[in-house]
């Protein structure tokens, strides 16, 4: 069976690697006999689909490039809450592309029954822990403020470069 992995992770520095989730993904396909035909790596939040591997994976999908993706966990394959994850399961299961998760065994999305009910509700937890994880990072930055820490750069600018101007930049100078 063609199989895709998808892997996520939330920052590009040196606490988070890809490969920690590839090579599992990687050992699992093979423990199942499954041929890997294409790996899609986003360095992004999982709270939003603007994701290029992600789009590009559900485009694969949906021209049935594979029969399969597997994933490390839900919450990498998506953290938009149940909606949106249902929206891109229905996606997946309309080009008759599967999912499969290596840490939650209950997610297979070729079994029906109790795993589309654990998908609505792991869907759900995903999205409230991106939501804690935001609510934790502003509360730091209070703290942090209060202790006389100066946040971000000097000058205010994360890059000296002159940007392209593009969506809601180009429409705001233009007006």
């Amino acid at each position: 069976m063609k199989t895709a992995l998808y892997l996520r992770v939330s920052k590009s520095d040196e606490s988070q690697d890809p490969d920690n989730q590839l090579k599992p993904l990687l050992k699992m396909a093979d423990s199942l006999d499954l041929k890997v035909v294409d790996k899609y790596i986003d360095t992004a939040s999982g709270g939003s689909s603007d994701r290029p591997q992600f789009q590009q994976m559900l485009e694969d999908a949906r021209i049935h490039k594979f029969d399969m993706i597997l994933v490390w966990s839900l919450d990498r394959f998506s953290r938009e809450g149940i909606t949106n994850t249902l929206a891109y399961l229905k996606k997946l299961k309309n080009a008759n592309v599967g999912l499969k998760s290596l840490q939650d065994s209950w997610l297979d999305t070729r079994d029906e029954g109790i795993g589309q009910l654990l998908i609505v509700i792991m869907s759900w937890v995903a999205e409230q822990e991106r939501l804690r994880i935001s609510e934790r990072t502003k509360a730091g930055l209070v703290v942090a403020r209060a202790n006389g820490k100066i946040l971000g750069r000097p000058n205010g600018s994360k890059d000296k470069g002159k940007r392209k101007k593009v969506g809601y930049l180009l429409r705001w100078a233009n007006n």
